[in-house]
């Protein structure tokens, strides 16, 4: 077939020709953001799941919703190097500019960005190019207290945006990466927002942790925000991930197939979207039949290995190697602890450091008291086709 006509898109965030099973998320998201615009009361939201389930296509689309919806949008990535100061500074800095440019909202406007001043001067940020050129607001957005100045800031933002008949959403990727501290700040601000029914919302996503984190930072985290559970696709959703983009070519796939490829994935975005590439490309003709399955079963699998896979591997040290090895032997998952620590033939407790290193790195999270597993669908299989002896 084709390369050139080849509809599917494996990457890290990259956009689906055919988004299949996110309908709900998408329509309760469109729901609060037109609600918010009217002044009543709707959650924010924290996607929640494995990598690779789609959680940064999902908050790609809903940042396209609310611009068709007239809302300014700030898109944030949360490293492991940088604060939160440092990432909002530049993205408010820009949303405050372009609300300058509306009459009623340039008093408004004028205040946030002498709030912003102030919180740059008191965070020690480098401005750069987006150096704000008003005086400080002395006692606003100024106590060097992340929680109380995130919370003035936005109120500020909330302000502008309201005077200006627009809305702000701020979308934060990869949340677990937040400090406690800086998780706390926002939800703080957040529901201080929903108080004043400013036109503000939050749409974060990360692992699944991050909902226990969320309540960790502050009780009331559970009632600010909807968690919805972004996890593998069903079977009838899955294969439509495969089936539409190619139908949408003009070609067809023998349904057999089709649910093969299902079952190989187990229906999880990333893998779908590098199994059609790969079954296009290793098509000779339509219908696109099990013929290709091997050529095609190959350079998946290489793909996904040197690429999605290793780039994790490859940020752990041999002792936290050694952890995770032990517990793809163990099977699929998710593991005890205990059972872990047996199968390295050490004692439980010396290995609660290097458990942890590995969780903040990403790579593992516990879903219950004393359990273990890996955030990387597929983890396990991975690891015994590379790391482990049979």
């Amino acid at each position: 077939m084709d390369p050139v006509r080849n509809p599917f898109a494996p990457g890290a965030g990259s956009q689906p020709p055919e988004l299949a099973g996110r309908e709900e998320i998408i329509t309760t998201t469109e729901i609060a953001l037109k609600r918010i615009l009217l002044g009543r009361p709707a959650q924010s939201q924290m996607l929640l799941g494995l990598h690779g389930v789609g959680k940064t296509v999902l908050l790609n689309r809903i940042e396209q919703v609310a611009e068709k919806l007239n809302y300014l949008t700030s898109f944030i990535e949360a490293p492991e190097d940088r604060t939160l100061a440092d990432l909002l500074y530049p993205k408010i800095y820009q949303v405050l500019r372009k609300l300058s440019l509306f009459e009623n909202a340039k008093t408004a406007t004028h205040n946030a960005m002498r709030a912003l001043r102030s919180f740059a001067s008191v965070f020690k940020i480098s401005m750069g190019d987006f150096e704000v050129s008003v005086d400080p607001e002395p006692g606003v957005a100024d106590s060097g207290n992340l929680e109380y100045d995130i919370t003035e800031l936005f109120f500020k933002i909330g302000e502008a945006a309201k005077a200006a008949g627009r809305g702000w959403v701020l979308l934060i990727d990869e949340v677990q990466y937040l400090s406690p501290a800086e998780l706390g700040a926002l939800i703080v601000a957040i529901h201080r927002i929903n108080q004043k029914a400013l036109p503000v919302l939050l749409f974060g996503a990360g692992l699944p942790a991050v909902a226990a984190l969320s309540g960790d930072a502050k009780s009331y985290a559970e009632r600010l925000f909807i968690y919805p559970k972004i996890d593998a696709l069903n079977k009838l959703d899955a294969a439509n991930a495969i089936r539409q983009p190619i139908e949408s070519e003009g070609e067809s796939i023998d349904e057999d197939f089709l649910y093969k490829i299902v079952n190989l994935t187990k229906g999880y975005p990333y893998f779908l979207q590098e199994w059609g590439f790969q079954v296009w490309n290793a098509s000779m003709q339509s219908p696109i039949s099990i013929d290709c399955i091997q050529a095609a079963e190959k350079e998946a699998l290489r793909r996904l290995d040197e690429g999605f896979f290793k780039v994790r591997i490859d940020r752990l040290t041999p002792k936290e190697r050694e952890y995770v090895i032990a517990m793809a032997q163990l099977g699929a998952g998710p593991y005890r602890s205990a059972e872990v620590a047996d199968k390295l033939g050490e004692k439980l407790t010396t290995l609660g450091p290097r458990r942890a290193q590995i969780i903040a790195k990403g790579m593992i999270y516990s879903p219950a008291y004393g359990d273990i597993a890996f955030t990387v669908p597929m983890f396990d299989e991975y690891l015994k086709r590379h790391w482990i002896i049979s």
